[in-house]
Order: C-alpha cells, then sequence, then structure tokens
C-alpha cells in the first residue's frame, strides 16, 4: 500500500483497487491518501470459493488418497527468502522436513502434501524442485497443483505447516489447526492482521520430534478469530460485489441473473505412491479384541516410511520393501516384498506368476504381496500357500501393504493361515480398525 506501488505522477495507478476488509481501506487512507478514494469493498472471492466447498470435505480427502483413520498434514511454502522454502539454498527448513515428515510419522495414521508457491516451481524448475524433495516424495508425499489444487488440500487438511504466505492465512480463516515453521515477524507491517496471527501462532520446532507436536497441535486447537474475520468482511458477497464494479466501470447494466463464482472441481485421484522400504512394527492382540469373531486373529500395524531411526514400542519388527525401490539391495533383505499393479497385467503374468518369482529370487523374503487395488492383495508365502486377502475398498479401509503385513506378523509367530481362513482378520492401524477377508486360493 506504499505510494510508490499505487500512483503514477501522483495519481493512482487503477481506477478501483479492490479491498477486503475496512481495516485495508483505514491502513490504505494513512499510507497512500491520494489512492483512498478508488479503494472498493468487494470481499474475496477466493475465500467464498471455499465456503462453498466445504460440504465436499470428504470428497477432496479421498481425492488425495487419505484413508479412515488418517491425519492429512499440508505443508505450505510462499515464494520469499524469510518464508518456510527460502531461496533455495543449503540453509532451508522445508526440503529437509518434509522427509522427515514422511519418515516420522506412521504412513497409515498420516498422509502428507505439500503445496509450494508457483514461482518456487517457474524460479527453481519444476527438475530442480523434484530432486530437492525426491526423498519426501519416495516417501509418500504428494505434489498438490499450486494453482488448481490448494484450495482443496486446505479444506481436507487436519493440520497445516507453514509460514507467512497466504495459504497459510486462509487455513487459519478456515479453522484448521496451523503450526509455523517460519514466521519473520519483521518483515510484515506491523498493524496489518497478519503481523497479529504469526505473533499468536503456535510454533513448530523443525528440529524437533515431529509426532508429538503435532498431537499437541491439533489437541490444543482453539480458532483464532483474526484470519476469518480479516479474511472477508463480507464472506459471500464477492461474486455480486465485483461483478457490479465492472459493470459499473464498463458504464453497462448489470444482468439480471445472480452474479456466481466458479465451484472448486474435484482434483484427480493423487494414490500414494511410496518406493521407500518400509519399517513394520507388529503386535499381536488377544483374540476378541476390537470386537473380532472369535477365533480370529488380531494384529497391530505400524508403517514408516524409511524412518531415521528404529520404531519404538513394544513387538516385533520385519521390512516390507516396495519392488520399485530406488534401492535394489534392499529387496534381499525384505521380510515381505510389495508390488502395486493391475490383476491382469501382461507385464507380471499375473499375480501367482509374479509372487512365485519374487520368493524364488530373494531368499531372504517370507511372503510375496501383489496389491491389486484400494482393498485387496494377493499373497503367497514361503511354504507355497495362496491367498487373497481383502477389506473395505473404500477410503475407510487401510492399505492392503498393511493386511499384508499383519498376515506377515500372524505367521512368523507361528499361527496358521487356517484360522484366518475361517475367522477373519482384524488389522489396527492407528486408531483405526479394519476387518479381512483371508481367502485360500489355488497355486
Amino acid at each position: 500500500m506504499a505510494p510508490e506501488w499505487l500512483l503514477d505522477d501522483g495519481r493512482p495507478v487503477a481506477d478501483a483497487f479492490v479491498l477486503s476488509h475496512p481495516e485495508q481501506a483505514e491502513r490504505l487512507r494513512e499510507s497512500c491518501p491520494e489512492a483512498a478514494g478508488a479503494a472498493v469493498l468487494a470481499g474475496d472471492p477466493c475465500f467464498d470459493r471455499m465456503l462453498a466447498a466445504r460440504a465436499y470435505r470428504d470428497r477432496f480427502r479421498r481425492a488425495l488418497g487419505v484413508r479412515g483413520g488418517q491425519r492429512l498434514v499440508v505443508v505450505s511454502a510462499t515464494w520469499n527468502p524469510e518464508g518456510l522454502f527460502g531461496d533455495g539454498g543449503a540453509g532451508d527448513v522445508l526440503p529437509a522436513l518434509l522427509p522427515r515428515l514422511t519418515g516420522e510419522l506412521a504412513a497409515d495414521e498420516y498422509r502428507v502434501a505439500a503445496v509450494l508457491h508457483p514461482n518456487i516451481w517457474q524460479g527453481h524448475g519444476p527438475g530442480q524442485v523434484r530432486a530437492w524433495l525426491d526423498g519426501a516424495r519416495r516417501g509418500g508425499l504428494a505434489l498438490v497443483d499450486p494453482l488448481g489444487g490448494w484450495r482443496q488440500a486446505l479444506l481436507a487438511a487436519d493440520a497445516v505447516l507453514g509460514d507467512h504466505g497466504a495459504v497459510t492465512y486462509y487455513a487459519a480463516a478456515l479453522g484448521v489447526p496451523v503450526a509455523l515453521a517460519a514466521a519473520p515477524l519483521d518483515h510484515v507491517d506491523p498493524r496489518a492482521p497478519l503481523a497479529g496471527f504469526l505473533a499468536d501462532s503456535p510454533r513448530l520446532d523443525p528440529y524437533a520430534p515431529l509426532p508429538a507436536q503435532l498431537d499437541a497441535l491439533i489437541a490444543g486447537h482453539r480458532p483464532q478469530p483474526g484470519p476469518a474475520r480479516f479474511t472477508s468482511s463480507v464472506p459471500g458477497e464477492s461474486a455480486a460485489r465485483l461483478r457490479k464494479l465492472f459493470y459499473g466501470l464498463m458504464e453497462l447494466p448489470e444482468p439480471e441473473r445472480p452474479a456466481l463464482l466458479e465451484p472448486l472441481p474435484l482434483p484427480a485421484y493423487e494414490p500414494v505412491l511410496r518406493s521407500a522400504p518400509m519399517r513394520v512394527l507388529t503386535r499381536l492382540l488377544p483374540a476378541g479384541a476390537g470386537g473380532a469373531a472369535p477365533g480370529a486373529g488380531v494384529v497391530e500395524v505400524r508403517r514408516w516410511a524409511d524412518p531415521a531411526y528404529e520404531p519404538g514400542g513394544d513387538g516385533a519388527v520385519h521390512t516390507a520393501v516396495p519392488e520399485d525401490t530406488r534401492d535394489p539391495g534392499r529387496l534381499d533383505l525384505a521380510d515381505v516384498v510389495l508390488r502395486d499393479g493391475a490383476p491382469d497385467d501382461p507385464r507380471f503374468g499375473s499375480p501367482a506368476a509374479w509372487c512365485a518369482e519374487v520368493l524364488r529370487r530373494y531368499a531372504h523374503c517370507a511372503l510375496a504381496a501383489y496389491v491389486t487395488g484400494p482393498g485387496d492383495c494377493t499373497v503367497r508365502t514361503r511354504d507355497g500357500g495362496m491367498l487373497a486377502l481383502t477389506g473395505d475398498p473404500g477410503a475407510a479401509g487401510a492399505d492392503p501393504a498393511a493386511y499384508a503385513s499383519a498376515l506377515h506378523a500372524w505367521l512368523a509367530a507361528g499361527r496358521g493361515a487356517a484360522a484366518l481362513a475361517e475367522h477373519g482378520l482384524l488389522v489396527r492401524t492407528g486408531a483405526s480398525e479394519h476387518r479381512v477377508r483371508v481367502t485360500p486360493l489355488r497355486a
């Protein structure tokens, strides 16, 4: 709002300056009184589109591959040397933070997505950005379209980790729990509402353990009233106000039909693409736990994508490795080898053929699992037994690869598959429980 941005030879550079709140008009009068007469209060069409799309939160979550019981954590970085991504130098927080998020947060309990300002992509180039974030991508990070998908991601989010950019502020305006990993107060107008938001928001320590910080952020969340109040003083009215302004500037009568904004589109489905080796902690629970049928197997599963430290907790630990991992040497040590694919993909022959090939190739592997759909996988054990594992194919189900790890834990403990075929398998991931049907197949 400085005069050098708004005036040319002492006159406003535009016929109208659109503002979303009277607070902005007051600051404009103080900083550049010559432009105050061109100010128009017209709300925020971007925010209005998000408010109108709130009813579709579950659809946006499913589009991002969020499953039942998972929390979606969205990381937002603006284009600024003091922002979370910074200038791409060695001191940047984000390239190190993202692989830590995918490595420290249990894969079946969290989904991690990142929204990077369009200028980050253009300034550094898509190839360089993807190279910086390659480790996190292999751990399951989703990169959200910075033009067409970020609003939907905010509506789907359970928490946002960000900086002083507009996306982070919009998240707070929507009532999403927000923690700041970068907050350059000295670069923000102290009179602006953003300054108060930065001063009052919780901080994320990017170098401390992350799960406990996220748990505390979500559990202790109390929405700040400021962001919702100052984002727009006339929520839901921007389309009508802007159209009135535009037609007035053209000196034309407005159409009689209502002024409407384009609704937010449903993004394309973004499946979890994870090629990093998984460390899996499993624990067999007593029969009947979680309301399981008598005789059913009950297994708790927690998985981490290539974690820096060995998982802590009671239970047995094994390694599950996708066949398309970056490091083929990890397959030689894998207890479970995984593959996602169509059941009729001719390149692999069939799920049964692929499983048999994997067990022949990797002597240490005890179980091969071919995931054929969002709720199904075919597995083969070292003794030659073939089984189909079938869970809920919708968003309420777990990743079928977790079912394979539960079965491996069950068999490694000396239990037989016959009981599972008769009574079923209950897989617990975090606070969610998933009933899995176990069906013997002919090898």
